[in-house]
């Protein structure tokens, strides 16, 4: 911590900022998403149609602390109070700037934590009772607190100023992995979390909870995987509440004041590719849940995806929207997925507002595993990302690749948006971050327009059988077991990673690492890689001496590793072509503007271009893309997400781009706006470290001239 002084010489120009709109209501950021509906709109209107393109640099803040090796991110949307704006570095610290200037008032670290923790995060929280100021943050399995005017810790919240997020969670999760990636909804006196768990068979429960935002006390929890007793329970095994983990919240969510309810989006359940341990529809797994802020009480829940066995997570917070009917307006929650829909619901009821359609989709040829028979797929709006990936459109941009591409397709299985994990490669499309991702959406309330990215890369999904290779040994058939299960996931089954873009290759460890450095990594996990606490030592040493091609020590009969889930997967793999484009069609990446009063489309546009294809002439093609819009009254609508690290300008009417700006790094995060004096500013986080960018460190803010 720094320059706490330096807040008290600043105070009169915090003091001194004006309201720029007659309600006042969007001149400050106060929440991630703008407000507690998610809805990312500003009324400000400095900036506007006639004036965007004149937008030029007017301040930059380093936070010193990029990991340009081990691929460190900045995805937080800062909040801005009283002119101070809050945010997290890479390193994780938290930071309070001038919202003016970037000048740093202070910046704190959370006490008593080191830095090889996961340094991913969202966002922060602010709750005030107008004497007291708090700010609100997650970093690693811990919620902390600070002051918000100094940067201390507020050491009377929790166990010294920070509470456990296993709390609520029961014993048997205690050694697993939970932490939240994305900040939670403050209701009054309660801060409502949810958290980021494994999507492996090791999964903590994601259980839904509410702490006192005083004491850190656990007041409330809402069980995701219902227990005896509760509804929902019978859409499992009767043992399920017990062995299965995940159903988390992990994107975020909305608040409806007024109502006094929260408006929660779940994700699958653990194991993300097979269910055969986990037969039924499996609620409250990808649901929209409506639950009273105060008590934790369902009110009402619609599922997305019946028995996920794709990674159909949920992957952004329902926004708070209207609907026209009949010359009324009702009150809706709109919820965008990672398959390219959008489901538009009743905020009292949970009622579709447009007609889904249950249809029939493909079973699985997994032993044991039961897939749902129908999903539902709504009328309208149509999917803003294609649904089947078939052989007319593959990439042809390239007469060499398209060669290529063809050969591979031929050896894939295809079969729209539900085609069931197998053991002979499956094409994920759209893929597993969308269609939509964790960037958010947003909402203009006063034309009733919904705006979103999306994504259009096809990924191919296989299966790997665990049962015991004859070719080997036993110690190594146990091995290859517990690293198929824990490490292959990620990494691979062949240990190669998935070319940079996110999970690095471990194939050579033996000569990067010595076994102490492989020891704490799997002790204190690093980055995007969680701790492996849940395993014991020998089992952590059979793993290190698999990866290493070592002798394994015997603890048991390769016999004996018969785990529940009879399956893993080779990793995260994107199909693209021999240069790393997608082997889809153009465009792999576009923003969307539709009615929800109608479910139609103003327009669709390419987001983000790559450079070398358009020095030849080809069309703008879009990029896959990690943030989302923010849209305001001025008519604009900003957003960067995109691979080519810019950030953009559209005219929100027509989808024309305005004005774009190239960053030092990629800004995978989403953009905010607020006036300080009387001036309106743009912030983003370039971070980078996606898709095998480059990592970074600043926050960029842009204003008129």
């Amino acid at each position: 911590m720094k320059n706490i002084f330096l807040f008290f010489i600043l105070l009169p120009l915090f003091i001194s900022c004006k309201k720029e709109s007659s309600s006042g209501e969007f001149d400050t950021w106060e929440v991630k998403g703008g407000d507690a509906g998610s809805r990312n709109y500003s009324s400000l209107d400095q900036i506007n149609l006639a004036n965007a393109h004149t937008l030029e640099l007017a301040w930059e803040y380093s936070c010193g602390d990029a990991d340009r090796q081990g691929r460190s991110q900045i995805q937080c949307s800062p909040i801005i109070i009283d002119s101070i704006l809050y945010a997290t570095t890479p390193g994780m610290d938290l930071i309070a700037l001038h919202a003016g200037t970037g000048v740093e008032i202070w910046r704190s670290k959370p006490p008593g934590r080191n830095r090889s923790g996961l340094g991913v995060n969202r966002g922060v929280m602010y709750w005030t009772d107008g004497a007291q100021k708090r700010i609100f943050y997650s970093f690693t399995h811990r919620l902390f607190c600070f002051d918000a005017l100094t940067g201390a810790p507020v050491f009377d919240f929790g166990e010294k100023g920070s509470i456990d997020m296993h709390d609520g969670l029961g014993k048997a999760a205690d050694s697993l992995f939970v932490m939240a990636n994305t900040p939670g909804i403050i209701f009054k006196n309660l801060i409502i979390m949810g958290s980021r768990v494994s999507e492996g068979p090791d999964a903590a429960p994601g259980h839904i909870r509410a702490y006192d935002v005083l004491s850190g006390k656990l007041v409330w929890v809402f069980h995701t995987i219902p227990h005896p007793g509760e509804a929902g329970y019978e859409t499992w095994p009767p043992d399920a509440w017990q062995k299965i983990g995940a159903a988390n919240s992990w994107a975020g969510m909305s608040l409806d004041h007024g109502r006094g309810v929260v408006y929660i989006p779940t994700g699958s359940a653990a194991f993300d590719f097979y269910g055969g341990n986990r037969k039924g529809k499996n609620l409250y797994a990808n649901c929209v849940l409506a639950i009273d802020a105060m008590t934790g009480k369902l009110k009402w829940h619609y599922q997305t995806t019946h028995h996920d066995i794709l990674d159909r997570d949920l992957p952004s917070p329902p926004v708070l929207v209207q609907v026209k009917r009949d010359g009324k307006l009702i009150d809706a929650v709109a919820q965008a997925t990672k398959q390219g829909f959008i489901f538009v619901l009743d905020r009292d009821t949970g009622e579709p507002l447009f007609p889904v359609e249950e249809l029939p989709v493909p079973a699985s040829e997994l032993a044991g595993e039961e897939a749902w028979p129908t999903q539902p797929f709504p009328t309208l709006p149509k999917p803003y990302a294609r649904q089947n990936f078939d052989e007319s459109l593959i990439n042809d941009v390239d007469s060499v690749s398209y060669e290529y591409l063809k050969k591979q397709f031929a050896l894939l299985r295809t079969g729209g948006p539900y085609l069931p994990p197998g053991l002979k490669p499956g094409i994920v499309f759209p893929g597993y971050d969308g269609g939509a991702e964790w960037g958010g959406q947003s909402y203009d309330p006063e034309q009733g327009i919904f705006y979103i990215n999306s994504n259009e890369m096809p990924w191919i999904l296989t299966m790997v059988d665990l049962t015991p290779d004859k070719s080997m040994d036993n110690a190594k058939n146990y091995a290859r077991g517990l690293f198929l299960r824990n490490c292959a996931i990620c990494h691979g089954a062949d240990m190669k990673g998935d070319a940079g873009k996110v999970y690095p290759a471990i194939d050579q460890t033996k000569t990067k690492y010595n076994l102490t450095e492989l020891r704490t990594l799997l002790k204190e996990g690093r980055r995007l890689m969680p701790a492996f606490n849940y395993l014991d030592s020998l089992d952590k040493e059979a793993i290190l001496a698999y990866m290493r091609n070592e002798p394994i020590k015997m603890r048991r009969a390769a016999t004996e590793y018969s785990p529940e889930v009879p399956y893993s997967m080779t990793g995260y793999n994107r199909f693209t072509d021999p240069n790393g484009l997608p082997a889809v069609k153009p465009p792999w990446g576009t923003l969307n503007a539709i009615d929800l009063n109608t479910g139609e489309y103003k327009w669709s546009v390419p987001l983000g271009e790559i450079d070398s294809l358009t020095r030849k002439g080809i069309p703008v093609t879009g990029t896959e893309n990690y943030g989302g819009p923010l849209n305001t009254r001025g008519g604009i609508i900003f957003i960067a997400a995109t691979k080519d690290e810019r950030i953009r300008a559209f005219d929100k009417n027509t989808g024309k781009e305005l004005w774009q700006y190239r960053l030092p790094a990629g800004g995978y995060a989403t953009p905010a706006t607020y006036s300080v004096n009387g001036k309106q500013y743009i912030v983003i986080a370039c971070g980078g470290g996606k898709m095998g960018t480059k990592s970074g460190d600043k926050y960029l803010a842009f204003a008129l001239k």
